[in-house]
């Protein structure tokens, strides 16, 4: 993991002149919390995030996006009810992101049971899911996380304004290629490292 969002943090913690200890108590988690964001072994969540903006007095985006910048092995999900679609989509999304971590799902509540214990980065939701739908689908990610970029995905155009209504980074049309994805990616909310020799 990078340590740009480690280094952010600690100089904005001895800029305050306060010690790990003092943060973890304003923050209401143990000293070791804060010792392995200031390591880069972990990243806190959005709503630690969002917190730790609150006790440093600095603004979020500040964090978030470093945070964004300091994933070097991304979590990636894509969710499409077909699977000759999802595996074709996938092998698009390896090619140009090689050094993220990418899940393919068929179902909305195996992606919800994942989230729950699982940082994701960025998701790819097919708007047209069986009897559910990814306009639903981001705004559950969004609520579980909502530093997770949410990109859709659909052979229906048509389908774009409805889309924008939920907070999602972006939208394709399928089928993907990886000159639709490196463009998308350049759009997203938050900075986002594609990583490979494409980036």
């Amino acid at each position: 993991m990078s340590t740009l969002f480690a280094d952010t943090l600690r100089k904005l913690r001895t800029d305050k002149g306060i010690s790990q200890a003092q943060l973890a108590d304003r923050m209401f988690v143990n000293k070791a919390t804060i010792s392995r964001w200031e390591s880069g072994t972990r990243l806190p969540d959005a709503a630690m995030i969002t917190r730790l903006s609150r006790v440093l007095d600095v603004d979020v985006s500040t964090l978030l996006s470093t945070a964004a910048e300091s994933e070097e092995s991304p979590n990636i999900i894509m969710v499409d009810d077909n699977k000759a679609i999802l595996a074709d989509s996938m092998k698009v999304l390896e090619t140009v992101m090689p050094n993220a971590s990418i899940t393919g799902f068929n179902w909305p509540r195996e992606v919800i049971e994942y989230a729950k214990v699982n940082r994701i980065s960025l998701a790819f939701l097919d708007i047209e899911l069986g009897p559910e739908n990814g306009l639903d689908l981001c705004r559950q990610l969004l609520s579980i996380n909502p530093c997770t970029r949410v990109v859709y995905l659909t052979a229906y155009p048509e389908y774009s304004l409805d889309a924008w209504d939920t907070d999602a980074s972006g939208f394709l049309v399928k089928p993907l290629t990886p000159e639709s994805v490196r463009r998308q990616l350049k759009k997203l909310h938050y900075p986002f490292l594609m990583g490979g020799a494409d980036t």
